[in-house]
């Protein structure tokens, strides 16, 4: 547990606690983070800490205050059964009213700066929805929300940005209540619906029974753009990128690389399978197969980059004399003197002001070409022109394609 409990007065004069997650700067926009049916369990609370790390300050109230105080359940069967049980009980209209004090005492805190906003999961999903139409919020986003379609009457007070996030297989929210849920809602252009096909309910829960890493990974991608368009906070990503590659092909300082990094980051070479996961494993990777383990006239061309709202898409020309062994690259091959010019994408995210992760791509079969361990002869590969043609769009297209001379017969006939 990375954060702390704080006691929230209830309108009734009584209190209840929540768990408190703050940003490594000590302060940010803030977000209420409303549970599962599951109560504030570490996975809520792994959740909270995950939204400290993209900068916000957030609270997630014990909901089950009323009913039972301190509820932490697993997901066993018999923790299902209670969870149920639990959420037979609760009053929703009560538990907005919970939400209501939370933000309340969460405004006051020195640690909240700027904007609020509402993040919910499951139950939380519903009554984030909820908070969107009766509360003052910057931000809504909900997951998975159960019964949102029993109360589409009150969109119409809807004043902030409103994301839902559906699971095409809940069947707590079925087919034709996410089309009601849709057609309600359309038009609006503060409001975006996304429903996720192949998934079901809960499908964000990591390590959950129907986590789905993929569909998880674009929600938290469109949760974070809206709670960064509405509230901030606002970081300059590319000069943060730009500032972590002079430290790998400038400097070569290994520690201020790491620096620019999350606690436990990671970075996957995708075609040789080389980086490193966690900060022990990664930092080993840099000092000794990559810092300094680049050739001395390694230089790279910046073509184009795109920047969203946690991560950037940096399109770049990588050139070198394979000198020296690249472990990274090339690992095995002894220095061959040869010329290589690549292209290379790099998708860096982020995790507000630091680099969480990269996934590094480029045409190894380009890179084998050039430095003489693979005949192109006979086969849908090439060498430098891959490189040439990122930077001439003249340069021939099709030249590999043996089919490509018969369809010009065929296009002159019509």
């Amino acid at each position: 547990m990375k954060g702390r409990y704080i006691q929230i007065p209830a309108p009734d004069g009584r209190a209840f606690r929540a768990y408190l997650a703050r940003p490594a700067s000590g302060s940010g926009p803030g977000i209420v983070l409303c549970q599962e049916i599951f109560g504030v369990n570490q996975t809520i609370r792994d959740v909270a800490d995950y939204y400290a790390e993209e900068g916000y300050t957030v609270l997630a109230p014990d909901l089950y205050w009323r009913v039972e105080t301190g509820i932490e359940l697993g997901y066993t069967e018999a923790d299902f059964a209670r969870a149920f049980e639990l959420y037979r009980q609760y009053d929703e209209n009560k538990g907005v009213a919970d939400i209501a004090a939370t933000l309340d005492v969460l405004r006051g805190l020195p640690e909240c700066d700027g904007e609020t906003g509402v993040l919910g999961f499951c139950l939380g999903g519903k009554l984030a929805y909820l908070a969107a139409c009766r509360l003052p919020v910057a931000c809504a986003v909900s997951y998975y929300g159960v019964g949102i379609e029993r109360a589409l009457e009150e969109a119409a007070r809807i004043k902030g940005r409103l994301v839902l996030n559906l699971a095409a297989l809940d069947r707590f929210c079925p087919p034709e209540a996410q089309q009601r849920i849709a057609t309600a809602l359309a038009g609006n252009d503060h409001i975006d619906v996304h429903v996720y096909p192949g998934v079901d309910h809960a499908f964000a829960r990591n390590g959950g029974e129907h986590y789905d890493k993929p569909a998880a990974m674009i929600a938290h991608e469109r949760a974070v753009a809206a709670f960064r368009k509405s509230m901030g906070p606002y970081y300059d990503l590319s000069a943060l990128w730009d500032q972590h590659l002079a430290h790998e092909f400038a400097t070569r300082d290994v520690d201020a690389t790491m620096a620019t990094m999350v606690a436990e980051p990671y970075v996957n070479h995708i075609p040789t399978l080389t980086g490193g996961v966690g900060y022990t494993e990664l930092k080993r990777f840099y000092r000794h197969h990559f810092v300094h383990a680049n050739p001395p006239d390694t230089a790279i061309t910046p073509i184009s980059r795109t920047i969203g709202a946690t991560q950037i898409v940096d399109e770049m020309l990588f050139c070198f004399t394979h000198s020296t062994e690249i472990d990274w690259m090339l690992p095995g091959v002894a220095p061959t003197g040869k010329r290589v010019e690549i292209p290379l994408l790099a998708v860096v995210k982020f995790r507000g002001d630091k680099l969480y992760h990269e996934h590094i791509y480029w045409d190894q079969a380009s890179v084998l070409v050039q430095i003489g361990l693979l005949d192109p002869h006979g086969l849908p590969t090439t060498g430098v022109d891959t490189a040439r043609k990122l930077l001439d769009e003249t340069v021939p297209s099709n030249t590999l394609m043996r089919r490509w001379r018969d369809s010009v017969a065929v296009n002159d006939a019509r």
